[in-house]
């Protein structure tokens, strides 16, 4: 169905999921559009963001964020444009970066949207590399990371959308760079595309000894958004004085008990504590929302000047929501996953 001026279509969690999430776990609804009162604004979604740590939200484990209620619509970060407005600082037809989850259309009171110029770079890089993914990318690596000339940096999911992002920054850095991806495409495009010095691809049997061989002098900075298999091959290799900034467990997020087999923590600890090492999580707007114009002005320039590539995937249709998150956390993606909902320059009716 396309977008409409009269039907809001809604994406809510209709049941949490055991283990990976499946489409009985969303129903799509159809309502009214939503009415604005003094000081509110109206915004049609043209783009959503969709993101691993949205499943998560599904979940009704305690973590950083609340977690979606049962019915309620799903979240997430979306480009819109103002319909109508109530509010002096909004004017219809501007573009804003919002967070109005998987729908048609929201009510904002202005809070927390940034103003986007079109002109600029295409509104969806709003959602990846100027946005959350490439913020992510930019402090973990720079502020936790602290990557020097000459060191070795290993990035997981290394053409995802943060992880590409890491890989780009840490060769401007004039770093050694080691991609770990799901694929010899994958790979190929890190290497020939990214510029990364080796990919490996994680599912290949002998995974653990490429990566060790492609880390002649160990490795000084990993960049973790993965875990499970990914860092106990990286694990042995680490440098004493290593960082790990962690942003992300994807291979954990379906999980429905802890691994079976023996239990690394105490190997784990021994590493943190004879290798000295730093492991620091970060919730990316919580911890650095602050700094976030200097990451804008360094990405816009690196983007401007050719220094940074970027891969989207974009895919129609709203009701296509459910079933691209389920392939993402299965590894489906190939760049940064973003759904169409509408026309920049719609024909609606």
């Amino acid at each position: 169905m396309l977008q409409s001026t009269t039907v809001n279509r809604q994406i809510t969690l209709a049941s949490r999921p055991e283990g990976a999430p499946h489409q009985d776990n969303f129903k799509l609804l159809d309502g009214p559009l939503p009415t604005i009162g003094a000081g509110e604004i109206l915004l049609r979604t043209v783009y959503l963001s969709l993101d691993p740590y949205m499943r998560g939200r599904m979940s009704a484990v305690k973590s950083y964020a609340e977690p979606v209620g049962l019915g309620e619509v799903m979240v997430g970060g979306t480009v819109t444009q103002v319909v109508a407005s109530n509010h002096d600082g909004f004017q219809p037809g501007d573009w804003v970066l919002s967070y109005s989850g998987w729908q048609d259309y929201s009510v904002s009171d202005g809070s927390g949207l940034i103003k986007l110029d079109p002109e600029s770079a295409p509104l969806s890089y709003a959602l990846g590399i100027l946005g959350m993914p490439g913020f992510t990318a930019y402090m973990g690596l720079l502020d936790i990371g602290q990557p020097k000339a000459g060191e070795t940096v290993v990035v997981a999911a290394a053409t995802g959308p943060v992880g590409a992002t890491v890989a780009q920054i840490a060769k401007l850095k004039g770093c050694r760079v080691v991609g770990i991806a799901g694929g010899e495409d994958k790979c190929q495009f890190a290497v020939r595309k990214l510029g990364l010095d080796a990919c490996i691809n994680h599912k290949d049997e002998d995974f653990s000894a490429q990566l060790e061989k492609s880390c002649p002098r160990g490795i000084d900075v990993y960049f973790e958004n993965v875990g499970g298999k990914v860092f106990e091959a990286v694990l042995p290799l680490l440098n004493t004085g290593a960082r790990i900034p962690v942003c992300g467990l994807i291979s954990q997020y379906n999980a429905t008990s802890l691994p079976v087999g023996e239990d690394k923590l105490p190997l784990l600890m021994r590493h943190i504590l004879t290798k000295r090492l730093t492991v620091k999580g970060f919730i990316i707007f919580d911890d650095y929302g602050h700094r976030y114009d200097e990451f804008a002005r360094d990405m816009s320039q690196w983007l401007a000047s050719g220094k940074i590539h970027y891969r989207e995937q974009l895919i129609d249709g709203l009701e296509q929501a459910p079933q691209s998150l389920i392939g993402m956390l299965e590894g489906k993606n190939f760049g940064k996953v973003v759904i169409r909902v509408g026309d920049e320059t719609p024909a609606l009716g």
